[in-house]
């Protein structure tokens, strides 16, 4: 493969290259979008770089409080309920519906756009409000005239974090509103108060000696109080910029636009979501409903949604630090640039090119090391209770995995790992739709990936148990992939996929690939550590043997894509709109 070509040459403001470096009407759009999107990719992946770490402390502290058994899955299924609704209609449908809407009459009528947000805003405050008081009238029947302390327990803990759903959701909303007036940062670390808050409330039960069940409700209720906390925190951000009013007329017409939008990508990912939420109530199914399923002794056990949903905060690190990083750099770009074509085909193929860079590696290196990976983040539960012990904690606060508990999470990571560069492409494409307008597309197609998901759910789950749900998960992100890919191309009428596109994925590709092999063999060279301390180290080599490949390799192959994440615009080329904020 040829290292470089002249478009990659280091005075090229144009990041893509190829045809778009030297055709006109992209070169008008190229410094622009570059380094808006890179900036934009920096903020948002440094900032959740900083959350997802401080949400791996929380889950390791509360993995060791919870252990694998039935409170690790009845907290992780509370948890999973208020975050669904997040999905979809914080991050998900209304945002895809609302924000490019927003985007477009922000531009020609700021007084409409501020209508048009606190409408938004008021109708999801109601709406989710009114979903919430429901769902717990609902529960609370359930409990009532049941007589299972299990499911009694799992339920209870999903009543408790409940109320999370309407200050995620309106969090979400906020937040993309953020990102339409430039200011990333914000956003990005809003997370992080409600990890800390967690970690708080799960060191002091420690300290005060609670037992694993009250430490449970008590990291629950923080959850609750912390996810307040985000929206202040949201609101603080964007005085100045969004007037609160309760006058709606002036946004009547782009309400409407909204809501036909709405309708469509609810469908689609209200069905995604379903989708999600049957992955975790089959992972239950031994406390929601029993031992036997379709008549038959299910594989699954009270540790399966402690193990896969454990092994997804793993795979989502990558994917949330950088591959939805990429995605929501790139929408608010995408949505300026819907009616200029070279210019949204410029910023469609650098996200798709972005992505794959990062994903990758991501995934390539995430299957190899996933054994030492689990082993390093949740083992070591015996050391942790034995020090529980010398300073007379409770050793339930120290429950931890067990071995065949991180064998059975090592196996669930080996599932997911493959797709994480699908995962990602996912997010840029659907997102490409979603800045033209098109909703139903995604819809479509999401349903098709629901059928298909849960057909593997229930074929693999018999011979992989729980990592049957992982593949599953993967093999329908792949497939999505594939046909989101056809589909985007057809709705910009042109190749996604040009001359210079193609040689950098291929690049991409043979750099990863390289990466792999150094990091395989470092693993099979070093011997199998028999220490916690020992699963560190070489856990430490095997990612500094492929953080230093992949980098050296990018750098002599000259790889855009690694300069395009260094770059910084000159002082003042920026346009306001463009502007990225870590106020």
């Amino acid at each position: 493969m040829k290292p470089s070509t002249p478009h990659d040459a280091p005075n090229d403001t144009g990041l893509a290259g190829g045809t778009e470096a030297t055709s006109a009407p992209a070169a008008s759009h190229s410094a622009e979008p570059s380094h808006a999107l890179a900036a934009a990719v920096r903020v948002i992946s440094g900032l959740t770089l900083l959350s997802r770490f401080s949400g791996l402390a929380r889950d390791i502290i509360t993995a060791r409080i919870f252990g694998g058994g039935l409170l690790g899955s009845s907290f992780r299924a509370a948890y999973a309920a208020p975050n669904l609704f997040r999905r979809l209609f914080g991050e998900g449908a209304l945002s895809a519906a609302f924000l490019p809407e927003y985007t477009r009459v922000l531009k020609s009528d700021p007084s409409a756009a501020q209508a048009l947000a606190s409408m938004v805003v008021y109708a999801l405050c109601l709406v989710t409000g009114a979903l919430v008081l429901l769902l717990e009238i609902v529960l609370l029947a359930i409990i009532t005239v049941g007589n299972d302390p299990e499911r009694e327990l799992s339920l209870k803990l999903v009543m408790v974090m409940l109320p999370m759903m309407p200050a995620v959701c309106l969090t979400a909303i906020l937040s993309g509103v953020l990102q339409v007036h430039g200011k990333f940062g914000p956003p990005a670390a809003a997370p992080v108060v409600l990890n800390l808050a967690q970690i708080a409330a799960a060191l002091l039960c420690i300290g005060l000696h609670v037992g694993a069940e009250s430490s449970t409700y008590a990291v629950g209720w923080a959850a609750v109080g912390a996810s307040g906390l985000q929206i202040v925190w949201c609101l603080w951000a964007l005085r100045g910029r969004v007037r609160w009013t309760r006058a709606f007329r002036a946004a009547g017409s782009s309400g409407r636009t909204v809501l036909r939008r709405f309708v469509p990508v609810v469908i689609g990912l209200g069905t995604l979501q379903l989708n999600t939420m049957i992955d975790t109530l089959i992972a239950m199914w031994p406390t929601y409903i029993g031992p036997t399923m379709f008549g038959r002794a299910v594989t699954l056990d009270e540790s399966s949604n402690a193990v896969i949903s454990y092994a997804q905060t793993i795979y989502q690190f990558p994917l949330g630090v950088f591959g939805i990083a990429v995605a929501t750099a790139v929408f608010p770009l995408l949505s300026r640039t819907a009616s200029d074509p070279a210019a949204f085909l410029l910023g469609l193929r650098r996200g798709l090119r972005l992505s794959l860079f990062i994903g990758l590696p991501a995934s390539i290196g995430l299957f190899i090391v996933r054994h030492d990976l689990i082993r390093t983040i949740f083992g070591g539960s015996e050391r942790a209770a034995e020090s529980a012990a010398a300073v007379e904690t409770s050793v339930a606060a120290w429950e931890g995995f067990t071995e065949p508990q991180l064998v059975r999470m090592a196996a669930a990571l080996a599932g997911f790992a493959p797709a994480v560069w699908a995962y990602s492409l996912n997010h840029v494409f659907s997102r490409a739709f979603y800045a033209k307008g098109d909703t139903t597309t995604p819809m479509r197609v999401a349903i098709g990936m629901v059928v298909l998901n849960l057909t593997l759910n229930f074929v693999l789950i018999w011979p992989l148990r729980e990592a049957g749900l992982a593949w599953a998960t993967a093999i329908s992100a792949t497939v999505q992939c594939g046909v989101l890919f056809v589909l985007c191309a057809r709705l910009i009428a042109a190749p996604l996929v040009d001359r210079e596109t193609a040689a950098a994925g291929l690049r991409t590709i043979l750099v990863s690939a390289v990466m792999g092999l150094g990091v395989w063999a470092v693993a099979r060279w070093l011997p199998v550590p028999e220490t916690w301390i020992g699963t560190a180290a070489r856990l430490t080599a095997c990612v500094f043997v492929g953080a230093v490949l992949y980098s050296t390799l990018s750098l002599a192959m000259r790889s855009p894509e690694f300069r395009w994440l260094r770059e910084r615009a000159p002082r003042g080329a920026r346009p306001p709109g463009d502007a990225v904020s870590f106020e």
